[in-house]
């Protein structure tokens, strides 16, 4: 292939996108999504300024699960409106909490922490994990999923949890988030869900195509700069501090 035809034919990629993830075509790894069968319903609201075509994960993360939903705006009416159909009760709907925790709840052992409204971790943990029918992730830098956060204040109706990852994100290098317990929307989303439902193979699942993206990632970004912007360092919500 000639320069001239290799240059049109990137400048094509770079324009094109994949209508399931977004990203380009060579960054695309859909074909490898592998389908879950799952209890829990998923809700991904995404700020509209958070629409990373490169790194972005939150719509590869849905693709897992049958029946998840990805909305981008800034404000829905309620839960309902959001998800697009009937809510019988909010409060069974886990959402990652933005705010403080107390220093009891981010010392804990567990990796997902149910709080109350004071930010207090809550008693009977097991009781209220176990009656949760949905989780809401809200994408974004945290600024953005403050916004959000306070656009919405149907979400206060919601069950705040707080994850403690045992590990740190496998970004890495790709992209230079400010503390180690900082995860990705898919990782977020694999870590929640699979210890509500008490299934690590979901988890390892998502992981699995976590890993899949950054890999396609690394070797576009060696072939086709142009296609893996450097990104800036971002705060993210996904997040606790430790002592």
């Amino acid at each position: 292939m000639s320069e001239q035809a290799e240059s049109e034919n990137i400048a094509g990629e770079t324009r094109a996108e994949c209508p399931r993830c977004l990203k380009p075509p060579p960054l695309c790894v859909c074909d490898s999504v592998a389908p879950i069968k799952n209890r829990l319903s998923l809700l991904i609201l995404q700020h509209p300024q958070e629409q990373d075509r490169a790194l972005g994960t939150a719509r590869l993360a849905a693709q897992h699960f049958p029946g998840a939903v990805v909305k981008i705006g800034l404000s829905w009416p309620s839960l309902a409106k959001a998800l697009g159909r009937p809510v019988e009760n909010p409060a069974r709907w886990a959402i990652l909490y933005l705010g403080s925790a107390s220093a009891e709840a981010l010392h804990a052992e567990r990796e997902v922490i149910a709080l109350t409204r004071k930010g207090e971790m809550a008693e009977n943990q097991r009781a209220i994990l176990d009656r949760i029918e949905g989780v809401i992730v809200l994408d974004g830098t945290w600024s953005q999923a403050k916004a959000l956060w306070w656009r919405n204040p149907w979400m206060l109706k919601c069950q705040r949890v707080i994850l403690n990852p045992a590990h740190p994100s496998r970004y890495g290098r790709l992209r230079r988030e400010p503390r180690r317990d900082t995860l990705s929307t898919i990782e977020a989303v694999g870590l929640l869900i699979a210890t509500l439902e008490k299934r690590p193979d979901i988890a390892a699942t998502l992981n699995a195509s976590f890993e899949r993206m950054l890999a396609r990632y690394r070797e576009v970004e060696k072939t086709h700069p142009e296609l893996t912007p450097k990104p800036k360092p971002r705060p993210d919500f996904r997040r606790r501090r430790r002592g």
